[in-house]
């Protein structure tokens, strides 16, 4: 439709195209050019499991091997944003479509937050999880500045970090038919050093501080309220505080209850063992000395914004 009604697919000479040029649904000239935009982001917020196309989701990660769960949750992500944002922030931007991911951000975020609190499978808590991160780099989307997308992008490498931990932490625990919260169990005794590396990312994806989860979610907010958004801080402020309640029940579950039926898990392979370092090494130490990727981070964005 795009095509039809400007007769160009280049991101450039679109740009060049719709810059103070007023799309809207009624206009005799552009009604088609906005319905093929609506399309294309109803087609990403579709992939990228955002609110209100996110039904597909906790299923797909439940009945998937975990190995095609662990790719959902990460490549897609990667990919459907900086598409994204070539799109709607280089070629198409328009206030109208920044009140479209604004909507998506908060429902993402507040749904996310309150349909992971009654999961007791891992993989569906994980999917409602992802749901509401989705929510929370759609802050930085939102926003439109240069300071917004470099909040998106360092909120999307920790979450990859993050994201990568956990279901490497999965994948060695499947191996003993691992499918709910409540089979970790006394995790503390049997496995410390697992217990204690998924403490720590649970923290992360809570937000506590000085972890990598608190700087990411530190720098969306902050870009929110550098924009004026200040109800989306308020929400993700407010959505990452009953977030806490899932994400620090899983430390509950392995350090202080007692299992029905005790699980001896088999130890970690090499491969996986030297991933989780790195990642935890990450995770835990990102705050000491950041400056290097908000450098890049911000050349990144100059690069997408300007």
């Amino acid at each position: 439709m795009i095509y039809g009604f400007t007769g160009v697919t280049n991101f450039e000479e679109l740009a060049k195209i719709f810059t103070g040029y007023k799309i809207t649904l009624f206009g005799a000239q552009s009604s088609g050019i906005f319905m093929g935009i609506l399309f294309i982001a109803v087609g990403f917020l579709f992939k990228i499991t955002a609110v209100p196309f996110h039904m597909w989701a906790p299923d797909v990660y439940e009945g998937s091997p975990t190995l095609v769960t662990a790719f959902f949750s990460i490549a897609p992500k990667i990919s459907i944003l900086a598409n994204m944002v070539r799109v709607f922030i280089y070629s198409f931007y328009d206030p109208t479509w920044q009140q479209l991911f604004f909507f998506c951000s908060i429902a993402s975020m507040i749904l996310g937050a309150l349909a992971a609190m009654a999961q007791n499978k891992v993989k569906r808590l994980l999917a409602y999880s992802s749901i509401g991160h989705v929510g929370y780099l759609f802050i930085g989307f939102s926003c439109g500045t240069i300071e917004g997308i470099q909040s998106l992008l360092i909120g999307v490498f920790i979450y990859v970090l993050m994201t990568i931990n956990v279901f490497a932490i999965v994948l060695a625990l499947r191996q003993n038919r691992f499918k709910y919260i409540a089979d970790l169990g006394a995790l503390a005794k049997t496995n410390p050093i697992l217990a204690i590396t998924l403490s720590i990312t649970m923290f992360s994806y809570a937000g506590i501080p000085p972890l990598a989860g608190f700087c990411s979610k530190f720098y969306l907010f902050f870009a929110a309220l550098g924009c004026g958004a200040y109800l989306l801080a308020l929400i993700g402020v407010v959505t990452s505080v009953i977030s806490c309640f899932y994400y620090i029940r899983f430390v509950k579950i392995m350090y202080f209850d007692t299992p029905k039926t005790w699980i001896l898990y088999k130890p970690m392979d090499r491969e996986k063992s030297l991933l989780l370092a790195i990642t935890l090494f990450f995770i835990t130490f990102f705050f000491l000395y950041p400056s290097p990727f908000f450098l890049v981070t911000h050349q990144m964005a100059l690069s997408l914004c300007l």
